[in-house]
C-alpha cells in the first residue's frame, strides 16, 4: 500500500510555520530500497544523519543555551522516530521529520519519492524537498479489465500495489455456460460495476492519473462507462497480461506512459511560459522579476530548473524578497542576506497557494537563469 500523499493544506501549514521561540530541525532520510534495502544500511544512514545534526548544533555560534538544549532534545526525538520499526511501510521512499520542542512541533511526512538525506536548522521548517519531490508524486490508478473481471492497482508511479480484484458480471443462468461467450448483458453489467468502483475509489483514495488496460476492441467501452471526474484523469492505455501480471509487471508496463505524462506536463507549462514571456504577458523571467512577482502575490506557477540555486536577501521590515539590497524601496532597509533564496521563494509560493514545478527534462529555463513564473495577473 502506498505512502499517504502530502496535501496542499499540510504543505502550506508547514511553510507558514514560524515558531516564536526555538529553532526547527528539518531531518530528511532517503529510504530508496535500491540503496537502503537492508537494516544495517539504513541504520548507518540514520547514525550519519543524526551525527551531522549534533555537529551542526555544536558549531552553531548564534544559538543561546536554551535553543541549544532544546535542539539536542529534538535530535533524540527525531532519533526515536527514525529508528521506529515501520519507517519504510506503505511504499515510503523518503521521510521528513520536523521537530521544535518550544513550539510543540513533531511532525512526520512520508514521501513516495526518494529524498536526499540531510539536516537543516532554521527558524522555520525547510519545505523545499517536499515541494520538489511532489513534482513527480502524482497518485496513479491502473485499471486492468476483461469483459467479466477487473483488477485495480494504485499508488505512486514507482510502486504500484494491487488494491482490489472483482468480478462485475454475474450473468444469467445459461445452459452449458462453458460453451457460451459472455453475453452483452453481462458485459454491460460489468462496465457499470467498473465505473462505480472507480468513482468510489476516487472519493475514498483520490488519484491524479488513470491508465486502462483492456482488449483494444473493449477499451473504448470501458472509457465511455467512466464518470467524467474519473475520465478526466485518463492518461493512456497500458498493455499487460491480465491473469498473470503482478504489481511489478504493472509498474514496469506503466513506466513509459508515466514518463510521457510527466514530460508533457513540463512541456505544456514551458510552452505557456514562453508564449506569455514572448508577448510581455503574464510571465516573469529571471530571479529579480520572479521575486518581485512573489512580493506582489501574483505567482500562479513557479518554475525552477532542477538544481537551481541563487543568493538573495530579505528586507526584514517588509518581508520583501530581493536579489540584493540595492533595489528595496524602503528608507534605511534592514537586509538579511540568504546564500540560497530558493527555499524562501518556494515557501512564499506555497503560502500564496501557487504551484511549484521543478523542470527536469528540458533546458528552456537556462536562458532565464534557471527560474521563471506564470502569473495570475
Amino acid at each position: 500500500m502506498a505512502a499517504p500523499s502530502l496535501s496542499r493544506d499540510r504543505l502550506r501549514r508547514l511553510a507558514e510555520l514560524r515558531p516564536t521561540s526555538g529553532k526547527v530541525i528539518s531531518a530528511f532520510l532517503n529510504l530508496d530500497p535500491s540503496e537502503f534495502a537492508t537494516g544495517p544500511a539504513r541504520a548507518t544512514a540514520i547514525t550519519s544523519l543524526l551525527t551531522d545534526a549534533s555537529h551542526r548544533i555544536d558549531r552553531a555560534g548564534h544559538l543561546d543555551h536554551a535553543e541549544r538544549t532544546a535542539l539536542k532534545e529534538d535530535v533524540e526525538r527525531v532519533r526515536e522516530i527514525l529508528l521506529g520499526p515501520d519507517l519504510a511501510k506503505n511504499g515510503t521512499r523518503g521521510i521528513a521529520v520536523y521537530a521544535c520542542g518550544p513550539a510543540d512541533l513533531l511532525e512526520v511526512v512520508r514521501l513516495p519519492q526518494p529524498v536526499e538525506s540531510r539536516i537543516v536548522l532554521d527558524d522555520s521548517p525547510f519545505v523545499e524537498p517536499l515541494v520538489t519531490t511532489a513534482a513527480d508524486a502524482d497518485r496513479w490508478c491502473v485499471l486492468i479489465t476483461t469483459r467479466r473481471e477487473a483488477r485495480v492497482f494504485y499508488g505512486p508511479a514507482e510502486s504500484l500495489d494491487e488494491l482490489e480484484r472483482f468480478a462485475g458480471a454475474q450473468g444469467d443462468e445459461v445452459e452449458d455456460r462453458a460453451a457460451q461467450h459472455t453475453t452483452d448483458r453481462e458485459a454491460e453489467q460489468h462496465l457499470r460495476v467498473v465505473g462505480e468502483h472507480l468513482s468510489r475509489l476516487l472519493k475514498a483514495r483520490p488519484f491524479d492519473c488513470l491508465l486502462i488496460g483492456a482488449p483494444d476492441e473493449y477499451a473504448g467501452q470501458v472509457e465511455a462507462a467512466l464518470h467524467p471526474y474519473v475520465l478526466e484523469r485518463l492518461c493512456g492505455r497500458v498493455h499487460v497480461d491480465w491473469e498473470n501480471a503482478n504489481a511489478k509487471d504493472v509498474t514496469e508496463a506503466a513506466a513509459p506512459l508515466i514518463e510521457q505524462h510527466r514530460s508533457e506536463k513540463e512541456r505544456s507549462a514551458l510552452d505557456r511560459f514562453a508564449q506569455e514571456a514572448g508577448r510581455g504577458g503574464r510571465a516573469a523571467a529571471g530571479l529579480a522579476a520572479v521575486l518581485e512577482a512573489l512580493n506582489q502575490h501574483r505567482v500562479e506557477l513557479l518554475l525552477l530548473q532542477d538544481g537551481f540555486r541563487a543568493g538573495g536577501a530579505i528586507e526584514t521590515t517588509t518581508g520583501m524578497l530581493v536579489v540584493d539590497g540595492a533595489n528595496v524601496p524602503v528608507d534605511e532597509p534592514e537586509i538579511e542576506g540568504r546564500d540560497d533564496i530558493v527555499e524562501t521563494a518556494i515557501e512564499r509560493a506555497v503560502e500564496q497557494s501557487a504551484d511549484v514545478l521543478v523542470v527536469r527534462r528540458f533546458g528552456d529555463l537556462e536562458a532565464h537563469g534557471g527560474i521563471g513564473a506564470l502569473l495570475r495577473f
